[in-house]
Parts: structure tokens; C-alpha cells; sequence
């Protein structure tokens, strides 16, 4: 059964290192981020790339910052909508360390602050309520690698701008 599954964080937050190190090998990849800046409806084009894969049974990660249930809601029903399997990683937000790694960014990498505090603002952990499958919350380790462990729907503390 393919797997949806749907990374939600700050920018500079470690989604796409995560997607690297852990996903990588197992799940389609797709971010609006690799979109060329010209692409007009990226929206449109990410949920087609979705649909596409999933039809084929493959597995997708979407790497975006995917802040709140605005974002998060269509991919949740591309997913039952294809039989799959809908999860959530969740990071937990740490402001000063997006801040600071996002600063360490060039190019196009780099987001103006007023953009992650933006994100930070509409950032809610995402639930089982929400439709997903399952919920891992995720950070850094501290060894160049991550914790994941299953986050749980009571814990407190949704996130930033809740």
C-alpha cells in the first residue's frame, strides 16, 4: 500500500535533511521548492505529481513547510482518495534554530525572517483528527541524525500560533 506522507515544520526546521537521510530511499519526492520560480499553479502542479504517484502505488513525501490544515486538508484527501496511507512528521518548532539555519542559507535557500516568523505564526501540529493515519514528531539528534517517535493527539503545546 502506498504511504502519503506530509512534513510539516518551519523552514530551516530539518524537513528536507530528514526526507534525506530517512525517506529518501522509500517516497516520491515532492516540493514546490524544486518547482521552477516561472511554474505558474504550483498548487495544481504539486497535487497532479501526488495523484500521478500515488495512482502508480508509489509512496510521496511532501516536503513543504505545510503550517496549518489549510495546507495540510487536500493532500489528506489525495491520499484517501488513492488508498493510501496518510502520516504526519511533525517537527516541533525551535524559532531561534530555524532562524539561525535558515541565516546560514544562500540563494534562493535562504527565506527572509519575515517569512519563517510568517510560517510560525500559522503553524499547528497536525493530529489524527486531522485525518492522518499516524502523527511522528521529529527533531535533530544532536549526532547528525533524528528522533522520531509517535506524537501523541493530547500533548500540549500545537505549535507557535496556536
Amino acid at each position: 500500500m502506498a504511504v502519503l506522507a506530509v512534513l510539516v515544520g518551519l523552514q530551516a526546521s530539518g524537513k528536507s535533511a530528514f526526507h534525506g537521510q530517512c525517506l529518501r530511499e522509500r517516497y516520491e519526492l515532492v516540493s514546490k521548492d524544486l518547482f521552477p520560480r516561472s511554474v505558474r499553479r504550483k498548487q495544481t502542479r504539486q497535487m497532479s505529481l501526488i495523484g500521478q504517484a500515488l495512482t502508480a502505488g508509489r509512496s510521496v513525501v511532501v516536503d513543504n513547510t505545510n503550517p496549518s490544515p489549510e495546507e495540510w486538508a487536500p493532500l489528506v484527501e489525495a491520499g484517501r482518495t488513492h488508498g493510501a496511507t496518510v502520516v504526519a512528521y511533525w517537527f516541533p518548532p525551535d524559532l531561534p534554530g530555524s532562524l539561525r539555519r535558515n541565516a546560514a542559507r544562500t540563494g534562493r535557500a535562504r527565506v527572509p525572517d519575515v517569512g519563517v516568523l510568517a510560517t510560525a505564526r500559522r503553524l499547528r501540529r497536525p493530529s489524527r483528527r486531522d485525518g492522518f493515519d499516524a502523527v511522528f514528531a521529529v527533531r535533530f539528534d544532536g549526532h547528525g541524525g533524528f528522533d522520531v517517535w509517535p506524537a501523541s493527539d493530547d500533548t500540549p503545546g500545537t505549535g507557535i500560533g496556536a
